[in-house]
């Protein structure tokens, strides 16, 4: 007789690839996407939450991190450049560059941190000689952030980068909240 296994939930996959080391990344909304999607770890399932205005798309790939909790209480938010888009859904292990650290808040309300991490697909043959974001061109830093402040904007929030650090700090980032998730789950 067949045993019943449970499928994890995207949301308490693996952080961290157990045999690489590579981040895990679950692809919410796919680079040129105008419309936004976000994973309900309620139903198992994707959301679509929104239509950009005319004109707008992701510049890559958007997702978040498994088994991660920022100050905003979700999951921690990861652009992975990558070759081509992937669908929504996709899960994908993928090298951290660096993070563009941000406070973000809606209209009068109090600011938190939001920041982007920034990620390399493993399998990118495009993007394979970039380890951090000194290899990226800088214009390209200056388009992402204002991307995400002109999104923030329109949908009534204010989106405020504060800085830009590496690949190092971006783990050390990705470690604190895998410790906030581990606390708000023994915490349930």
């Amino acid at each position: 007789m067949p045993t019943s296994r449970l499928i994890p939930l995207l949301s308490h996959l693996p952080t961290f690839d157990p045999e690489t080391g590579d981040l895990t990344v679950v692809i919410e909304t796919p680079k040129g996407s105008p419309n936004k999607y976000d994973y309900d770890s309620n139903c198992g399932a994707f959301r679509f939450v929104a239509v950009l205005p005319e004109g707008m798309s992701f510049p890559f790939d958007f997702g978040f991190v498994p088994s991660s909790l920022g100050d905003d209480g979700d999951p921690l938010d990861v652009l992975v450049l990558l070759d081509a888009s992937t669908p929504v859904g996709c899960v994908l292990s993928a090298r951290l560059i660096g993070v563009i650290e941000a406070k973000q808040r809606h209209k009068e309300g109090e600011w938190i941190q939001n920041d982007r991490l920034l990620a390399v697909a493993t399998r990118s043959r495009r993007h394979t000689h970039i380890a951090s974001l000194r290899d990226l061109r800088p214009e390209l830093l200056d388009e992402i952030e204002a991307f995400f402040a002109h999104y923030n904007e329109l949908a009534g929030k204010e989106f405020q980068p504060v800085n830009r650090r590496g690949p190092d700090e971006a783990r050390e980032l990705v470690r604190i909240g895998m410790d906030r998730f581990s606390q708000a789950e023994n915490a349930n």
